[in-house]
């Protein structure tokens, strides 16, 4: 395993594991810094059809007691996709509970390999991702940025619609090597009705 506990939080900048969630959120919405973390994290593996964070997540973040949250495996992953393969020219991708985003960017893969360099525009696909978990997020949020993907993370009750958070992942450019910034979203009834959001709230007591 490439992104072991060491190498993950050697990347972060810390010393503990239980640290690493609330430090990537920040890294993730800062602008200077986010695109030289990418470059750290390539330069230990280029490969990124498959979530890096999955065993990483799973060991030492994963909230199984209380939530009893666990993690789609990367063959059943490939599995979903092939069976939920694209039948038309429907360019929008919708999934709850995604977790770090392993089914995600096993999706977002075959889109970029279903094209070539030549013709494959991230800005022709949208990504709509949703999430419970504080944990889950920040490592959500990577896995899209890093990849160029266009969307949105909503950090949410994807049942009772209640939301903490809308990140808006974006990249403008036709250029499937570039990074997507991280747009922390305003709690503003534009929102609330696009994404069909029933309240904002501060913590989760569902």
């Amino acid at each position: 395993m490439q992104f072991d506990v060491k190498t993950v939080n050697k990347l972060l900048g810390i010393e503990e594991s239980y640290k690493a969630p609330e430090k990537m959120l920040q890294l993730m919405l800062d602008d200077q810094q986010r695109p030289g973390l990418f470059k750290q994290f390539l330069a230990v593996s280029t490969d990124l059809k498959f979530d890096w964070f999955h065993e990483y997540f799973e060991d030492e973040q994963a909230e199984r007691k209380s939530k009893k949250q666990d993690f789609t495996p990367d063959s059943v992953a490939t599995l979903l996709n092939r069976l939920t393969a694209r039948q038309s020219n429907d360019n929008a991708y919708y999934e709850v509970a995604a977790g770090t985003g392993g089914i995600l960017i096993k999706h977002w893969w075959n889109d970029l390999t279903h094209n070539s360099i030549f013709t494959y525009d991230p800005r022709s696909y949208w990504y709509q991702a949703e999430e419970m978990s504080d944990r889950a997020i920040p490592f959500l949020l990577f896995n899209m940025a890093i990849r160029g993907m266009n969307g949105v993370a909503i950090h949410c009750n994807s049942l009772s619609r209640r939301a903490k958070d809308v990140y808006f992942i974006r990249n403008d450019s036709n250029d499937y090597l570039a990074y997507s910034e991280v747009i922390k979203c305003p709690h503003h009834e534009l929102f609330k009705r696009e994404f069909d959001i029933t309240e904002w709230v501060d913590r989760f007591d569902d």
